[in-house]
């Protein structure tokens, strides 16, 4: 048997450059105590940064798994945050310890929506797989699916006034679920397109959506329940039972159920600057600053007037109205407006294009708001509302740590110490190891770039067809030096380093050489330039140029999708390679010039042959374009990166693939390979930077390729059909939970703990029964825990969210030894809690197949007994503890003379309200 190759791993290393993705929102969090207003948690691909927007400083990072952050939620006391992801999942993180120990499975598609209710006790999630679920965020379970929306959903907010739910969608409806039914019983289609957020105002009483229009919509809610109440006479309530009698048992009730319950009339709209669709709508946390955006730069800042400001207008206007009807004669009607309610503040307007947005208002009304751009930058905003021409104030700009726009080269340096990053704006040079900008320097549209041997001056090739050579220890720009008439599409140190290769959009490649001028600025000191030597006049569009390592030969990429092989010193045509089917977009040669690699936009990577042009082999790379490709130094090993979000290595010598390094949420567009050879660093379209190091762990390829069948198989099981509750229809209402690959993980643990009591149960039947017949007594072997305990450990061990869907997933035929493991469970006062709700959930989905076996009888009467039993001595135990509780609490305050929680709260609002009567007083006398 032959040796085989070792391959070392890379394994992923931190995420840098970006400040916020796009895809998440922006929201004000609260940190060890500190200001609410100072901190702002954003998604950073499948991260959540927590940014101090004083020091612009990461204070915490919550780590993600593979799938990117699409929404934040924190919770009403400010300690955690629900995180929605690309996936469908949610986690909830500690902002104390950073810590998730909550998660949430049950949406088959990006969360686009995350909202707690008051007590912070509910979660309900919205997606775009059309459905709504509430969640138990103390038990962390699933409380129910609502579906009903025929798009995805863009809002969902408690109405806790009544236990409603109201949410909106792209499907132009607005849907009221009642939650203590679990049905929609109203939808309001007055929307003539999406409805893309809503708010609701004066204490739940008012509900303004926004759409794909400039107008904001608003609705007013009476719950009639509570009107009818007060407005019907007290004759109507007191009919005599005669009367009922007499109607018509075929006639139906006058009103339908959501009369019953509340009504929503539209009152009138409000129009806004921007005539394109509403991206976000939002309040301030006490409602009274509505602020909105669009697909723009503008934020428009809207008032709402509180009811005794509006009243004393009415008043005023009312008097008015009645002294000209008496002057003039007429009714002296005044009509109450939106626009008396709700007024336009002012607007502001951002340095780009804004995604999300969140507000803060404190009593002395002063506004606080941070802005998520969609270039990757966050800005902060503050506004006196008292004031009568409030002027915003720009307070703090997070530009310095990420580019604005998509990173389109890459590059180390000869040291592996510093890397260059260049995009349309900027170039940017890191420190490897702090990954800290060292430098940041202004330049055009940047396609290519290297650092001059020295590592003191690095030149990028830009779209316009110029060179632009910067010095790094001042920052500045040396020399723009006009190289091609159209874009530089590719920039080559040549081995001796005594020069470059560039090759452009004009169909021509150029040479030239490094010198040392004179320059008047710069006084007796000399600066770097290039001089252009020679010109390769071509027929096609040069995509991509490469020196061999001997210098020898020149491999250039053209637009007719061959790539041409010269002589360096004659610039003689030698070989063309030809085969592919688009355009070669990058190549490559190894370093004993042996070997040359291309990736090409039809997919393929093809390896060659340099000294006959004779194609070694074709391999299908990628699923989309191969935008980059690059050998390792000193091995034939080379890497590849493509638009499908992937970068891969390859061996050049077997053509295997060895490894894929997955991480990027948009198409990669450049890699770069450190001269070692122990880093490798990528850039994406989600504007984030990432680091590879080569670690010591080595890779077996039927092992890896092993792992890459069973996520496979793992992902087809979970995206397979979801288990269905027998015997119920299916409705608007429905379990939460979603089958994953840890529910069916967790049911192969359950399954396979009842068939070890199944066996060790027979082997001490079998055991019992022996002794009996040799008339010895039975002797039991005294073990660490017995197969009884083994089983409710196991099920114990399964997360609270994932439990209802693991005992769906299992067999009925384990559903009989579970019961008669639960009453014992139960006689014992075992894990109570637990099990009586493994218990009610499985009598609810098997109840007719339980009901109708005669051989389970005694096991459910039993259940029923100690359930009851065990039931009420926790019950009285916790009210036993809770009356302890509060006996204390009343002689600690007798004692110390001090009042805890609300009372103490309540007398503080009261003496406030004492000091301020006491004030108005004294005004009133003075005057």
């Amino acid at each position: 048997m032959g040796l085989t190759r070792q391959y070392l791993r890379y394994a992923a290393g931190p995420v840098f450059g970006v400040i916020a993705s796009p895809k998440a929102n922006v929201a004000f969090v609260t940190l060890r105590g500190g200001e609410r207003a100072r901190y702002a948690a954003v998604g950073a691909c499948e991260q959540v940064f927590v940014w101090d927007l004083r020091t612009a400083e990461k204070v915490l990072v919550l780590e993600g798994k593979k799938h990117a952050v699409t929404c934040l939620r924190p919770s009403p006391d400010g300690v955690h945050l629900a995180v929605g992801y690309e996936d469908g999942s949610i986690r909830v993180f500690s902002l104390r310890s950073g810590d998730s120990h909550v998660s949430f499975n049950g949406h088959k598609s990006a969360v686009s929506v995350i909202r707690y209710d008051d007590l912070g006790a509910r979660l309900v999630s919205g997606s775009r797989d059309t459905d709504v679920i509430v969640w138990d965020v103390i038990n962390e379970c699933g409380l129910y699916r609502l579906r009903g929306h025929k798009d995805d959903v863009t809002q969902a907010l408690f109405l806790n006034k009544k236990n409603l739910l109201v949410t909106s969608s792209k499907d132009s409806f607005v849907k009221w679920w009642d939650l203590d039914t679990q049905h929609c019983f109203k939808t309001m289609v007055g929307h003539r397109s999406e409805v893309w957020g809503m708010v609701l105002l004066n204490q739940e009483n008012r509900l303004l959506t926004g759409s794909a229009d400039s107008e904001l919509r608003a609705w007013d809610i009476s719950y009639l329940e509570e009107a009818k109440e007060v407005d019907e006479p007290q004759e109507k309530k007191k009919k005599s039972l005669d009367d009922d009698d007499d109607k018509n048992e075929d006639e139906g009730p006058n009103e339908t159920p959501e009369e019953r319950i509340l009504g929503c009339k539209k009152v009138g709209s409000v129009l806004r600057e921007g005539r394109d669709r509403v991206v976000s709508l939002t309040t301030d946390p006490r409602s009274n600053i509505i602020v909105c955006h669009g697909l723009d730069a503008t934020l428009e800042i809207f008032s709402v007037i509180p009811e005794e400001e509006v009243q004393k207008k009415m008043e005023q206007r009312l008097n008015k109205a009645r002294k000209k009807a008496r002057s003039e004669g007429g009714t002296g009607e005044v009509k109450r407006k939106l626009s008396d309610e709700i007024q336009r503040l002012t607007s502001i307007k951002a340095s780009f294009k804004i995604r999300s947005l969140d507000c803060l208002l404190s009593p002395q009304g002063e506004m606080k708001m941070v802005l998520l751009l969609q270039n990757n930058t966050v800005e902060t905003y503050t506004l006196k509302t008292k004031e009568d021409n409030p002027v915003p104030n720009k307070t703090s700009h997070l530009t310095l740590g990420g580019h604005r726009t998509d990173v389109r080269t890459l590059a180390f340096s000869s040291d592996n110490i510093a890397l260059l990053s260049a995009s349309a704006e900027t170039a940017k040079v890191w420190n490897r190891a702090t990954l800290q900008v060292v430098r940041t320097m202004e330049c055009e549209y940047a396609l290519c770039s290297l650092f001059v041997p020295g590592d003191r001056q690095i030149i990028i090739g830009t779209k316009s067809g110029k060179l632009q050579i910067f010095d790094l220890a001042s920052g500045s720009l040396l020399e723009t030096i006009d190289a091609h008439q159209g874009a530089t599409w590719a920039v080559c140190l040549s081995p001796d380093q005594r020069g470059i290769v560039t090759g452009g959009a004009d169909k021509t490649v150029k040479f030239w050489d490094f010198e040392l001028i004179k320059d008047k600025k710069l006084g007796p000191n000399k600066r770097l330039t290039a001089k252009h030597t020679r010109t390769l006049q071509l027929d096609e569009d040069v995509l991509c140029v490469r020196y061999s390592p001997d210098q020898r030969l020149l491999a250039v990429s053209l637009l007719d999708c061959t790539v041409k092989i010269f002589y360096t010193d004659t610039l003689k045509f030698f070989l063309s390679l030809y085969g592919h089917k688009f355009p070669v977009l990058c190549l490559d040669i190894s370093h004993d010039s042996t070997l040359i690699a291309t990736g090409s936009a039809d997919r393929n990577v093809k390896v060659w042959g340099l000294d006959f042009g004779d194609c070694h082999r074709s391999m299908f790379a990628h699923d989309d374009s191969v935008m980059f490709l690059q050998f390792v130094p000193k091995t034939h090993l080379f890497f590849t990166a493509g638009k499908d979000r992937k970068i891969k290595q390859w061996d050049a010598d077997k053509f295997e693939h060895i490894q894929t390094l997955e991480g990027h949420h948009g198409e990669v567009w450049c890699v770069a390979v450190s001269p070692n050879g122990d880093y490798v660093a990528s850039s994406a379209h989600d504007k984030s930077l990432r680091l590879w190091q080569r670690s010591r762990e080595p890779i077996i390829l039927d092992e890896e390729k092993e792992m890459e069948r069973e996520a496979e198989f793992e992902e087809t099981l979970a995206n397979g059909d979801e288990p269905v509750v027998p015997g119920e229809a299916r409705g608007e209402a429905e379990l939460a939970g979603r089958k994953t690959v840890e529910t069916v993980k967790a049911a192969e643990r359950i399954m396979e703990a009842l068939e070890l009591y199944r066996e060790e149960s027979r082997k001490l039947q079998e055991h019992k029964a022996a002794c009996e017949e040799a008339g010895k007594e039975v002797l039991l072997l005294v073990t660490v825990i017995s197969p009884s305990r083994y089983v409710l450990d196991v099920i114990r061990k399964v997360r609270s969210s994932e439990l209802e869907v693991s005992l769906l997933v299992l067999p009925f035929s384990y559903v009989p030894d579970l019961l008669t493991l639960f009453s014992t469970h139960l006689q014992q006062g075992l894990e109570v809690e637990l099990v009586c709700r493994c218990l009610f959930y499985l009598l609810r989905i098997h109840f007719g197949r339980i009901t109708s076996n005669q051989m389970l009888l005694s096991v459910i009467d039993d259940l029923r007994t100690h359930t009851i039993t065990k039931v009420r001595e926790i019950r009285d135990l916790l009210g036993f503890n809770s009356a302890g509780l509060q006996f204390l609490q009343r002689e600690t305050e007798s004692r110390e003379n001090m009042m805890f929680f609300t009372a103490a709260a309540d007398t503080f609002k009261e003496k406030k309200k004492k000091k301020k009567r006491k004030r108005e007083r004294a005004v009133l006398t003075v005057t």
